[in-house]
């Protein structure tokens, strides 16, 4: 059974999967009462005619073969177009990033505050979620949301909802992930965005997720280089987030939270075209956390102007 229908493409997941459960249910009844019916009438001892008479009816066999097919590519094309939806998040969505380790969910609110195993969401607003693993494979699973994606170490992926009934929903790891992967689990809680604004001012962090990420973009040096005002040759991070930077080999790139977190671990391989390979590697020198501060801070950039590129 089913868990009730939770979020904004919860229904469209249903009808597809009902759909294709009741196409294939129909073409297997078609085919197994056939088979029934042809074992019967040429069953050893009837009196069938077995004379082998050819017959030949070209509407028939083009019927055949041509509604089936015709009604698969209508199923993949719905299911295309559910997958494009499902990977498009407005441009108005809330950002929370998530980070998978064996065995929780760490979470990551960009006013500051922090969750473990719980994420809380408004009802009806969308909300998009940019994830990463700290060590293995994971699988981020809401069942009442009818949404699954794979959290990768190394990289972000990415998934977005919005909230359609008020509750708490399970949240589950769907990727075997080691020894105490069943525990592996947490709960989203959507409430109204009044009470919502009210859990948010009454779990206020230190500072905001932004905030953070200026403190370590000095103290690690980063502004020394990235200042407009510095002397040395690199490129301004002003206005850098969701425009296309164009790369030394010849490649283009939107800058997104990926191509951020590239630029900062593994510099040289992300090098602006004008600009040279100065800037060291911060693998290992910088958690996950401490990685997704410093993106939201160059991501609260944006607003400013616009950019140049990025290391």
């Amino acid at each position: 059974m089913l868990l009730p229908e939770a979020s904004s493409i919860a229904p469209r997941i249903d009808a597809l999967f009902w759909s294709m459960t009741l196409l294939c249910a129909a073409v297997a009844v078609a085919v197994f009462v056939a088979l029934i019916v042809y074992a019967v009438r040429y069953r050893r001892g009837s009196n069938a005619d077995r004379r082998g008479r050819l017959n030949q009816d070209l509407a028939v066999e083009l019927t055949w073969i041509l509604v089936p097919f015709a009604l698969f590519v209508a199923a993949f094309i719905w299911s295309l177009t559910i997958f494009t939806f499902a990977h498009t998040p407005p441009a108005d969505a809330r950002t929370v990033y998530v980070i998978a380790r064996q065995w929780m969910w760490k979470v990551e609110h960009p006013e500051g505050q922090r969750e473990i195993n719980t994420l809380h969401v408004p009802l009806g607003m969308p909300v998009r979620l940019a994830m990463t693993s700290q060590d293995v494979i994971h699988s981020f699973y809401v069942p009442a949301f009818r949404l699954k994606q794979d959290v990768l170490p190394g990289r972000y992926t990415q998934l977005w909802f919005v909230p359609t009934r008020l509750g708490s929903f399970p949240l589950l790891c769907a990727q075997y992930c080691g020894l105490d992967h069943a525990s592996m689990g947490g709960e989203i809680i959507v409430m109204p965005p009044a009470g919502f604004a009210r859990w948010l001012a009454g779990h206020a962090g230190a500072g905001s997720l932004a905030a953070r990420g200026a403190q370590l973009f000095r103290s690690h040096g980063c502004s020394g280089c990235h200042d407009p005002k510095s002397a040395i040759h690199a490129p301004d991070l002003t206005g850098l987030y969701g425009t296309t930077v164009h790369l030394a080999d010849g490649r283009t790139v939107v800058a997104d939270e990926r191509y951020l977190h590239d630029c900062i671990v593994l510099p040289a391989g992300q090098l602006v075209a004008g600009y040279p390979p100065v800037m060291p590697s911060f693998s290992g020198q910088l958690s996950e956390e401490e990685l997704l501060a410093l993106i939201a801070y160059i991501k609260s950039l944006a607003a400013a102007g616009p950019s140049r590129g990025a290391p």
